[in-house]
């Protein structure tokens, strides 16, 4: 995809028909959803059944994810193969307070949770105080991916470290922080992980309605995190960002520091990430290393590529086609559905580099002109 159709993408998203189609999507998916799935009866053909509520939560929780990965990639030029750790991380907190929150209800009856009393803990470990508390999770989930992003990236930008060499770093991050969560003897559930949740802030996970009020939450959350996100990017220092994407050497002889920037846009990526997995991990009830798997921060980088990168509303788009095929094709080609989609990210690399969205706007270009 070129400079300039990223800019006629964006810029085309956020006319004023593209700000009436984001009001309209919101209240599609934050109100339309909510109501189909509580006021109309079981048996009818427009109800929402309870498990769609949840799978569409996890897919927004998933687009936050893939608007973070937008901001630093598609609009500072940094591919990152490592924010599987963010998201972990976040969810990973959350889960922390999931477990104290069932004290006593374990199958041990202990207060401890279950995988401690199994290898015989006498106490809680010090990185879990504090957890009992809601807040102190909660802005956990977004201090330590985001301390994490902060420190990991001050010396990564200082060093100039860029390009692919930078991506195979992520990589690797994520990477050994797997191999340290599968140990027992970390003190986060080892290869299991953290599971069998049942409360959150009082109310059970196992009813309907608390599922559909994670869901609207995670929905208004996307809708907060893509307006803060395109704040940024149409800031001056959005501009900065941008320059440093096209031509970082002339941005450091106009004067600016891309140290700052870069740092920047790369410490909210990870907050945001950090926030997603806190909302993702009472939706689906479990949180264990898998998360941090390579594979999964390169499938985040496929889903901003699909939809559109360098547009914000591409990336959530590109989520959600994603994992929408492959909940569909688990479960009707449960035996080859990584092969459809191994054909549908080839196809959308060769024949529309600019992705969905720019495939629509392209269209709709034609369309115009031959009007």
């Amino acid at each position: 995809m070129t400079l300039t159709t990223l800019k006629a993408l964006g810029s085309r998203l956020h006319t004023r028909n593209g700000w009436l189609g984001l009001l309209a999507v919101s209240v599609l998916f934050g109100v339309l959803v909510p109501v189909l799935n509580l006021a109309l009866p079981v048996d009818s053909p427009l109800h929402v059944p309870d498990y769609i509520v949840t799978v569409m939560g996890k897919f927004a929780c998933y687009a936050m994810v893939a608007v973070a990965m937008d901001l630093i990639w598609g609009f500072t030029g940094i591919l990152s193969l490592g924010h599987g750790v963010f998201f972990a991380l976040g969810g990973y907190a959350m889960g922390m307070h999931l477990m104290l929150e069932i004290q006593g209800e374990g199958v041990y009856r202990s207060n401890l949770p279950d995988f401690m009393v199994f290898l015989d803990w006498k106490e809680l470990p010090w990185f879990w105080q504090g957890f009992d508390s809601f807040g102190f999770a909660l802005l956990m989930s977004m201090v330590v991916p985001g301390a994490l992003a902060y420190v990991f990236g001050y010396f990564a930008f200082r060093s100039r470290i860029r390009g692919v060499y930078f991506s195979i770093i992520t990589q690797a991050l994520t990477f050994a922080l797997m191999l340290l969560f599968f140990r027992n003897d970390t003190g986060f559930g080892g290869n299991n992980g953290l599971t069998d949740f049942k409360r959150i802030y009082g109310w059970s996970l196992l009813e309907p309605g608390t599922k559909l009020v994670l869901y609207v939450l995670s929905v208004a959350v996307l809708v907060l995190v893509y307006l803060m996100c395109r704040y940024v990017v149409t800031s001056k220092a959005g501009r900065v960002l941008r320059a440093i994407r096209d031509a970082e050497g002339k941005v450091m002889f106009s004067g600016y520091n891309p140290l700052h920037y870069k740092l920047f846009a790369w410490t909210l990526s990870a907050v945001i990430c950090g926030f997603a997995g806190a909302l993702y991990v009472p939706q689906v009830g479990i949180i264990n290393p898998s998360e941090m798997e390579p594979a999964n921060s390169i499938e985040m980088a496929i889903w901003v590529a699909l939809g559109g990168r360098g547009t914000l509303f591409g990336a959530a788009a590109g989520a959600a086609i994603v994992n929408g095929a492959k909940s569909v094709l688990t479960g009707a080609f449960p035996e080859i559905w990584l092969y459809f989609l191994g054909a549908l990210f080839v196809v959308v690399t060769l024949v529309i580099p600019e992705g969905v969205v720019g495939l629509f706007g392209r269209l709709a270009k034609k369309r115009s002109a031959a009007t």
